[in-house]
């Protein structure tokens, strides 16, 4: 028996993985019923993940009021199994830019108190494992504010307390951590983080990351300094340097703060939600892997889905079925990939394709099928 496994990315604005692994199903099943189907959609931890890990987790939503980036209250949601006690948790959901109006961005203003108000609630509902997604960011606090929500208190030289923003980080003077939440030590903390850049300089968070969050050329260098600040009082705290940590820059230093508030690990989205999957267990064996997106471009091999396919693939026969192909034949050649087909040339125009991309995608594994399962 053929034994395939399907593991795409959402086709965006069109599909959603687990819509990609039933028509392509529908499609082979036509044609051969010799055949073992194993679907592992997959999500680099952007758009779409937490549907993704949904279908592993078999959790549900919880929506609880928490702060925004400017401390108004709103309603966030994160997913919860309580059978895994995991929780997945998408910081944009609380402390993210499409929360303000244009003219509200400020990183020296803005906080991550509400992610840490959804992590908190999470710890107490029992979770063991939490997952955290920290794209989107309006922030630039180096996770102050995420901190503060779960106990940790921060004061300037005068010993007045900090309110945790971006404009605090320069005024800092030590951290109180007493009174952090009792569970915070006793929880596995992973962090999706797909940028590897430091904290601070040229290529940290406030350079290359606070202008798209409102921050004239001013205000960034304030940040900047105000983020070497912060790792100096660190530094000499806790005898940790975060500006040696390869993603600390992440997310206005989200990144940082998890690492040192949360003793958290940064990793790749693709990456963990591999390891959520069981992905290289379950691939064993196998004859085939179906992969795809929507576009298939360079992007395609830093970071993203099918990248992480790729590097899982041993000997099984890899095929991706795509909407659309930028990419010349000696690179498809170079990646070691078996047969590629482009959804678009079933339709009638991009339009059609997008509308109707499931039933062209059935067509599409009704083709592989036949040219291949026979």
């Amino acid at each position: 028996m053929t034994k395939i496994i399907l593991a795409p990315d959402k086709f965006k604005g069109s599909l959603t993985g687990i819509e990609f692994c039933d028509a392509v199903e529908r499609g082979i099943r036509k044609h051969t019923s010799d055949v073992e189907i194993i679907k592992l959609p997959l999500a680099d931890g952007g758009d779409g993940t937490i549907e993704v890990l949904n279908f592993y987790l078999a959790g549900e939503m919880n929506s609880i009021e928490v702060h925004d980036p400017l401390h108004r209250e709103i309603n966030a949601s994160y997913l919860y199994s309580k059978e895994k006690k995991t929780a997945y948790i998408e910081m944009a959901e609380a402390s993210g830019i499409r929360l303000l109006k244009g003219d509200e961005a400020n990183p020296m203003l803005t906080s991550t108190y509400g992610t840490g108000e959804l992590i908190k609630d999470a710890l107490d509902k029992g979770a063991e494992h939490i997952i955290l997604g920290i794209g989107g960011s309006a922030t630039n606090d180096a996770g102050l504010g995420m901190a503060r929500a779960l106990g940790y208190v921060f004061f300037d030289e005068n010993n007045n307390e900090l309110k945790g923003t971006g404009k605090d980080l320069i005024l800092l003077n030590s951290i109180d951590h007493s009174a952090v939440h009792p569970r915070l030590k006793s929880v596995k903390f992973e962090v999706a983080c797909d940028v590897d850049n430091p904290l601070f300089g040229e290529n940290g968070a406030a350079y290359i990351y606070s202008p798209q969050k409102g921050a004239a050329p001013k205000m960034v260098l304030e940040l900047d300094a105000g983020l070497q600040h912060f790792n100096e009082v660190v530094k000499k705290q806790f005898e940790l340097d975060l500006q040696q940590i390869s993603g600390a820059g992440a997310a206005g230093g989200l990144g940082a703060g998890c690492i040192l508030f949360l003793n958290a690990a940064l990793n790749s989205g693709i990456d963990l939600l591999k390891k959520e999957a069981n992905f290289d267990a379950l691939i064993k064996g196998a004859d085939w892997i179906i992969t795809g997106e929507g576009k298939l471009d360079e992007q395609t091999f830093s970071g993203k889905v099918i990248r992480g396919v790729l590097d899982s693939v041993s000997d099984q026969k890899l095929t991706i079925f795509c909407g659309l192909v930028d990419l010349d034949e000696a690179r498809v050649k170079e990646m070691n990939i078996h047969h590629i087909s482009e959804v678009t040339q079933y339709a009638a125009s991009i339009e059609d394709s997008i509308q109707n991309a499931f039933a062209y995608l059935e067509k599409a594994a009704e083709d592989f099928a036949l040219k291949f399962l026979q």
